[in-house]
């Protein structure tokens, strides 16, 4: 695990990267502030997390970091250990947690339960969707840490990195570590309710798009040609073919929209 700050003093706000090694987009956004060093207005911690991981480019040494916290410091694996580390090392800190996704180009943001920090922040940034999963935040770094996630686009993909470099910079200035002004926007708000499994086969396919309504009688997916059909009405989330062993994706309902309030003239 590499730690850096940006700016003097004890930090609130941290940005990790490097939750899994085969998202390497949030580590280029991390070392981009490293090369740039931009003068901050409140002291930032770097975090980039499995590097391990990240040198092997695969999704994880031993486990899945993200459904491994709060971790121990005496884990039979690599990301056990890892994941308290992290917890001592975020401990105090509101933190930006960056992902690549092979389910959906556009960011999103990711939130365990929506607090008035979620509901003032994630309209500022640069995303599509608010998706609240704490029903499914089990062994996950928000489960422990107050943290927003974001998806920040396609898996490896050179727009996955801009797209983190820019969510982050967002991040921090809405956040008021960085000068200037953020954009709000609104922003459609979905809980999850169900996983969508899959059954073992050579092919998969996936008939729909994501945060796009799904009603009863649609086919969403198929396994060697075995076609699932809804039974209710649902809104598809990280739904993909080959993105999850297991599950297809998530089913989620539609909240809100969180509006935001015009500036007086």
């Amino acid at each position: 695990m590499r730690v850096a700050q940006l700016g003097s003093g004890t930090p609130e706000l941290a940005v990790v990267a490097g939750i899994h090694g085969d998202e390497p987009c949030g580590v280029r956004a991390v070392e981009r502030l490293l090369d740039e060093r931009p003068t901050v207005e409140r002291p930032v911690k770097l975090v980039v997390a499995n590097e391990a991981a990240l040198e092997r480019r695969v999704r994880f040494v031993d486990e899945d970091l993200n459904r491994t916290f709060p971790g121990h410091p005496e884990a039979a694996t690599h990301e056990g250990q890892l994941a308290h580390r992290l917890v001592e090392e975020l401990e105090g800190c509101l933190t930006f947690s960056m992902h690549s996704t092979q389910s959906h180009a556009d960011p999103f943001a990711i939130v365990n339960g929506i607090s008035d920090t979620a509901r003032e922040l994630v309209p500022q940034l640069p995303v599509a969707a608010m998706v609240e999963t704490s029903n499914f935040a089990e062994g996950r770094l928000f489960s422990k840490i107050d943290t927003i996630e974001v998806e920040c686009g396609l898996q490896g993909s050179e727009t996955a990195a801009q797209n983190a470099d820019r969510l982050t910079r967002a991040f921090l200035t809405a956040v008021g570590a960085l000068p200037g002004d953020t954009v709000a926007r609104d922003l459609p708000v979905y809980q999850l309710t169900d996983v969508i499994s899959k059954a073992q086969a050579d092919t998969y396919e996936v008939f729909v798009d994501n945060f796009t309504r799904v009603d009863p009688g649609d086919p969403f997916a198929a396994a060697d040609g075995d076609m699932q059909v809804a039974d209710e009405p649902f809104y598809p989330v990280l739904m993909s073919p080959n993105g999850y062993r297991n599950v297809f994706g998530y089913a989620a309902d539609k909240l809100d929209v969180l509006t935001t309030t015009p500036a007086a003239d």
